[in-house]
């Protein structure tokens, strides 16, 4: 009877996977062939393969999600995504094939080549659907505004003098708006009316990321995070779905190390060259990190809606959250003083405030942390 390890690897798409298996030790891996993308087909392959003690199975992330990774978990087979980006390219390699990824993916898996993905929790990954639902409308409604502010600046249609943008009294002027021509009025009641619909649309998502802060099993971790400056309530929901699960970084090293905002490096024998920031790992955590690190050019106080938001947190969290006033506060003002330029500054303050987040994560979770 065999039994020794099958390392399998399946390239899949939306309909077809195709399947590579290498055996343990040397041998060449083998084709294996291609099956329809259906769960009676998968069962049917894998039970045709061996028994699921003995078998290891990987696939890339992509846009088909996680079911089949859940899938083959609920069989008690051994399942890895693996991170498409840091999958090890030959260079001069041009030819790409459903059956050569199958096969490169099986050889490189038994290598232990291959560096797999955090896969979200079923509740991880309703709240990121949502959360990121909410940046694609955002996206859309700052587009909408631009479609109409250049309407308005073609037909030289100035707000009155003092007006700021967006403002409820530029609203009422835009509402008030005349036009002679047909044509263009129409055009635009649709852009404005459109950039309303999204706006709305905003409403609904905003609405139930709320309720997800209050009542959702990542409700304590979101209202943790909000005790901290600059991390309100669609930052600190964001953080939580985008990172799931903080305790899978052990050190506040490797949770910077996963938001991109360390230096690359290029050094050789005594020579230590830093660079840019990596820019690698999760770059929705990156962008929100650096958002929320402009807060900390002003000087450290609790007040307004951040002194309502550390209202009954216990005192090792507010603690980490002014700790992390003062120490990224004096920061900034330091690397300026130093000639660094603005934007370089606050990349720094925001990888040294990811370091504050995984520590107040930690003391979420009851253990007593330092940054």
């Amino acid at each position: 009877m065999d039994d020794t390890t099958k390392y399998v690897g399946l390239d899949v798409s939306k309909d077809k996977i195709a399947v590579a298996v290498a055996d343990e030790g040397r041998s060449k891996p083998r084709y294996v062939g291609m099956i329809d993308y259906t769960v009676e087909a998968i069962r049917k392959l894998m039970k045709k393969l061996g028994e699921p003690e003995l078998l290891q199975v990987c696939y890339e992330a992509g846009p088909t999600g996680y079911g089949l990774y859940r899938l083959l978990k609920s069989m008690d087979i051994e399942c890895e995504v693996i991170a498409p980006s840091l999958i090890p390219q030959k260079p001069g390699e041009r030819v790409k094939t459903d059956k050569r990824d199958a096969i490169k993916l099986a050889t490189l898996y038994r290598a232990g080549e291959l560096t797999p993905i955090y896969v979200p929790t079923e509740n991880d990954e309703a709240l990121r659907d949502l959360v990121r639902a909410r940046e694609d409308v955002k996206e859309d409604e700052l587009r909408a505004k631009h479609r109409l502010t250049k309407f308005l600046l073609r037909n030289e249609i100035h707000p009155p003098k003092g007006t700021r943008t967006w403002t409820a009294k530029y609203w009422d002027w835009l509402d008030s708006l005349k036009f002679e021509r047909s044509a263009s009025r129409v055009t635009f009641q649709e852009y404005l009316q459109q950039l309303k619909e999204y706006q709305q649309r905003l409403k609904i998502l905003e609405s139930e990321m709320e309720e997800q802060a209050k009542e959702s099993v990542h409700a304590p971790m979101i209202q943790t995070l909000m005790t901290l400056r600059g991390i309100a309530l669609i930052t600190a929901t964001s953080l939580v779905a985008e990172v799931g699960s903080f305790s899978r970084f052990q050190t506040p090293k490797q949770f910077m190390a996963y938001t991109g905002l360390v230096p690359s490096e290029s050094s050789s024998g005594l020579t230590r060259n830093l660079g840019e920031i990596t820019k690698t790992g999760n770059r929705h955590v990156r962008r929100l990190l650096i958002e929320a690190a402009w807060s900390y050019r002003y000087q450290p106080a609790v007040k307004g809606e951040l002194k309502k938001r550390q209202k009954g947190h216990p005192t090792n969290v507010l603690g980490v959250s002014w700790k992390a006033q003062n120490r990224l506060h004096k920061k900034y003002f330091r690397l300026l003083g130093r000639g660094k330029e603005s934007g370089k500054a606050i990349a720094a303050v925001a990888r040294e405030l990811a370091g504050f987040i995984w520590a107040i994560s930690r003391e979420a979770d009851g253990d007593v942390q330092t940054t």
